[in-house]
């Protein structure tokens, strides 16, 4: 009784609080927010000098090298990199971009996929009456907004149900979750609400019945963070930026200042990464956004300077799409170890994430494993008995870098800063670090705001918010519906390029080769079970993708959906882009494999392959010698000469007597999935230890167990052979 008093104490104190500093807030944020309506209408003022063919990459490395002097070089092409150059050139800045490596291929392709003000956040703002944390969150929410309406096809409000275990935990949760949408203002994207019980179940079936009590659903955004950073960049760049990917600073350049002797940052040498040839990229002021490699830059500007970063990796994996329902995510406020788990719909699929470790700064991070076995424990805890939660179903996983920093300017360097900062060195170098996805655009006005004032560029003000990124223009809900109708696309593929490229989703439909069916008539899948198509890697090849990786990661999401799919797809992706970009046979191999190890290593490929190899000690218990039996006796008959193994041969030989037909070359991943000492062939001990595995829920969805299961009944049923119905005849 005495906590609930407290406890009620507390929310009290918290709400008047909240209450006061809501108010606080208010008339300076309708002030900047009408400031801002002014520019609003910039979309329609500013020019596009590229609103019809973006320029190739080769065009626009030309013009980094041909340009005396820009205004402003931005170095990193993750979101806050890609925000920063887009205002920039938006305040008719002369402005180009660098990124060593593709378009958000650090952070900012490996995020939750949430556009979200930070609930939590919220909740330390309250109990610990802390105004800094508060504006955080109403800046998010601000943005949360903002992104939604100049993203409209690649953003969109997720319900997130919030489960409740303990009846006093309802009314506290659910004031928490008001404060939320209080704070979101007129920019609340829908109301939240409390479920019962049964009511919570019936949205949400999956989830644990005992002990619920009810359920909160509160709404945030959602996202394809790879692409709406590539939107971003595209934009910029349509608006007249100079960017290119892979292409990497050597060293910044520096010339003595007159008026007062000491030396400024002027630019910085550069190097294409894919040719090797070097050149010099001069601008007024330098900006550094370089994420987790923030300290790199900085220390090639003084190498004296001490690391502002402080590194921590998130994992995320992702399971099959039946784990949760199409249309609402769930919210695990405390884990076991204090952290918080989202657990979401995504492209079909379910992510679940994520973690927080200190981990040392890659531009290659790789998922471990006791992250991965976390994540699916916590998932354990909240989901159904009924619902088997296996390691099998983790079709990918990645681990993505959040670059925490401590502010260089303050006293306590080890206080790590819970927003974003924006310094400025004495030789002049800007360095945006921290932060989060959400409020890229607000990091990058404030940004373009301190070089603006440091290096007195001109310009004018900011002019991003309300401008519409690349597609969005001409998108609308039921844009997918004219792909159909006007092309001959499958509905679930033209529903997939309507979300992802919008209105320029038509330019991808044009690119689509004729399938020779009656139906779809256009629009070649790269695999089957995903609604990728053939033509978005040539246009791609548009988007400056230069490599296979940017394709399966960045440009699709197929690796980040379920990397044996990608690894199927690879081929057929580097044949075609081979024949755009006139790649050499030693090329597409190298590509083959630098695709190949990205998946084996960062997207979690290692991870799942581990599962059927001896150091996972996969053995089939004693008392379960009938299954041994049962497995064997399976195995014989595809190995008919007693061989002790398997190839191609032998299975396609059975799927003949039983009428089917399977293409050579898939045969061939079939076996290669299991095949684990890569020799050709699968021994017995291999299919007993990929038998024990798929018993034990360590693999799933094995195609050759799945395979042999079936040829093994169809023959049952069929009996033997008889040679009129196995060679010729009429």
């Amino acid at each position: 009784m005495a906590f609930r008093k407290a406890l009620k104490g507390t929310a009290i104190i918290g709400t008047g609080a909240a209450a006061a500093l809501l108010g606080l807030s208010q008339l300076s944020e309708y002030r900047k927010t009408q400031a801002r309506l002014a520019y609003v209408a910039a979309e329609g003022e500013l020019k596009q000098p590229f609103k019809d063919e973006l320029p190739t990459r080769q065009a626009q490395l030309s013009t980094l090298q041909d340009t005396e002097e820009f205004d402003v070089l931005v170095v990193g092409g993750g979101a806050t990199g890609s925000g920063c150059a887009l205002d920039a050139v938006t305040r008719n800045l002369k402005t180009a971009l660098v990124e060593r490596n593709d378009f958000s291929s650090g952070t900012s392709s490996r995020s939750t996929k949430l556009i979200h003000g930070g609930v939590r956040y919220l909740q330390k703002a309250i109990m610990k009456l802390d105004y800094e944390q508060y504006m955080m969150v109403k800046e998010a929410l601000h943005e949360r907004s903002n992104l939604l309406d100049i993203a409209p096809h690649l953003s969109a409000p997720l319900p997130i149900m919030l489960p409740v275990y303990k009846w006093w935990q309802l009314p506290y949760y659910w004031a928490g979750i008001k404060m939320y949408d209080l704070v979101a203002g007129g920019q609340c994207l829908k109301s939240s609400y409390v479920l019962s019980k049964n009511k919570a179940l019936e949205l949400f079936p999956m989830l644990k019945k005992d002990k619920l009590v009810g359920a909160i659903v509160y709404y945030d955004g959602q996202h394809n963070d790879a692409r709406m950073n590539l939107a971003i960049a595209l934009t910029a760049a349509r608006h007249g930026a100079a960017i290119a990917n892979y292409t990497e600073v050597v060293h910044l350049l520096k010339k003595t200042d007159a008026g007062t002797g000491k030396e400024k940052v002027c630019g910085a040498r550069c190097r294409d990464v894919i040719t090797g040839n070097e050149f010099d990229v001069r601008a007024k002021c330098v900006i550094n956004a370089t994420g987790p490699f923030t300290d790199s830059l900085r220390k090639m500007d003084d190498g004296k300077n001490t690391n502002i970063c402080q590194p921590s990796a998130g994992v995320h994996i992702v399971i099959p799409g039946y784990y949760s329902p199409d249309n609402m995510g769930l919210l695990d406020p405390a884990t076991s170890d204090g952290r918080v788990i989202f657990f979401l719909p995504w492209e079909k699929m379910t992510i679940a994430g994520t973690t927080d470790t200190p981990t040392d700064i890659t531009a290659h991070p790789i998922p471990r494993e006791e992250d991965i076995n976390f994540i699916l424990n916590e998932v354990r805890n909240y989901l159904s008995p009924d619902v088997e939660v296996r390691r099998g179903d983790v079709l990918a996983a990645w681990s993505g870098i959040r670059p925490l920093v401590t502010d260089p300017n303050s006293k306590d360097t080890q206080s790590i800063c819970r927003n974003h900062i924006v310094n400025v060195s004495d030789s002049g170098l800007v360095t945006i670090a921290g932060g989060k996805w959400t409020t890229y655009r607000s990091m990058a006005e404030e940004t373009l705001d301190a070089a603006v004032a440091a290096h007195r560029l001109g310009g004018g003000p900011s002019k991003t918010v309300g401008l519409v990124l690349e597609g969005g223009q001409d998108w609308s809900p039921t844009l997918y519906i004219r792909l159909v109708q006007d092309y001959g696309l499958e509905n679930e593929v033209a529903q997939h390029l309507a979300a992802t490229y919008g209105g320029k989703a038509f330019d991808v439909a044009k690119m689509a080769r004729v399938t020779g069916k009656r139906w779809p008539i256009v629009g070649n899948r790269l695999v089957s079970e995903f609604p990728y198509i053939e033509s978005e890697v040539r246009y791609a090849v548009k988007e400056y993708a230069c490599t296979a990786i940017d394709v399966i990661a960045r440009r699709t999401r197929l690796g980040f959906l379920n990397v044996q799919a990608a690894d199927e797809a690879l081929p057929r992706i580097v044949d075609i882009m081979g024949k755009m970009l006139d790649w050499s046979d030693k090329k597409r191999t190298e590509e083959l494999e630098a695709a190949k190890k990205f998946l084996y290593l960062e997207m979690g490929y290692r991870s799942r392959s581990e599962q059927l190899t001896g150091t996972t000690e996969i053995t089939l218990d004693t008392q379960e010698l009938c299954l041994i039996d049962r497995y064997t006796n399976r195995f014989h008959k595809f190995d008919k000469d007693s061989k002790g193994f398997i190839t191609t041969v032998d299975v396609q030989r059975v799927l003949q007597n039983i009428s089917v037909q399977i293409d050579e070359n898939a045969l061939h991943e079939i076996l290669n999935e299991v095949d684990l000492n890569k020799n050709g062939q699968v021994e017995l001990n291999e299919f007993l230890q990929l038998m024990s595995a798929v018993k034990k829920g360590q693999v799933s969805d094995s195609r050759l167990a799945i395979l042999m299961k079936t040829a093994e009944e169809s023959l049952d049923l069929r009996g033997p052979v008889t040679v009129d119905r196995s060679g010729g005849g009429v």
